[in-house]
């Protein structure tokens, strides 16, 4: 089994909206945040490599992690957050006062409705595999069984549903804190993928 560490990027300059793949930074606070959660982490340790979604909230601290722990680094284009469409760098406040119903519908089920010019979940949860096997292949390739991976809310949600083998309808219900570690094993040979609850394991 591989395993994977998903670390979700700290507090952004667009952290009260749905910023999707909206191109925003960290704050002072976020990049803080980031760096308590790696230095508390036992994992870094036996981490071989990272993995990086493109959006700067991830990637500049994945490159800055993978200068101070000297590891090798990959962008991982399909590891970016969900397109949000017309919603994307919008408040949820502001989209309820003009579209309560869709979002609403959106929270509760997902898979059936897609915010206006939005990617669907199908497709987001297609772009989460594809990514997923990615990583797989490029851990097989180096011969490395521990990664770090900095990315999203979005990203870590659908992994701990497709682990936890529950309806992709629930994926709002998962919790993905800021900068917060959740770790996953996943099988060398398919995508098996389990979550591991105590990170330390």
């Amino acid at each position: 089994m591989l395993r994977i560490d998903l670390l979700r990027h700290g507090e952004t300059e667009l952290g009260h909206t749905l910023r999707g793949s909206t191109d925003d930074q960290l704050t002072t606070l976020g990049w803080s945040q980031m760096q308590q959660s790696i230095d508390q982490s036992l994992a870094y340790q036996s981490w071989e490599l990272i993995f990086t979604s493109p959006l700067k909230r991830c990637k500049d601290f994945a490159f800055k992690a993978a200068s101070q722990l000297q590891l090798p680094i990959y962008i991982e284009h399909d590891l970016q957050e969900m397109h949000f469409g017309d919603w994307e760098a919008t408040s949820t406040q502001e989209i309820y006062e003009k579209m309560p119903d869709l979002l609403t519908n959106f929270w509760q089920e997902p898979t059936k409705f897609t915010p206006p010019n939005a990617e669907s979940m199908q497709f987001f949860h297609s772009r989460v595999l594809n990514a997923l096997v990615n990583m797989q292949q490029q851990m097989n390739r180096q011969q490395c069984q521990h990664a770090l991976v900095v990315t999203h809310a979005g990203i870590i949600k659908l992994l701990k549903c497709i682990a936890l083998r529950q309806p992709l309808d629930d994926i709002l219900k998962m919790s993905a804190d800021l900068a917060n570690l959740n770790c996953f094993k996943l099988d060398k040979n398919n995508l098996n993928i389990q979550f591991i609850e105590n990170v330390k394991k």
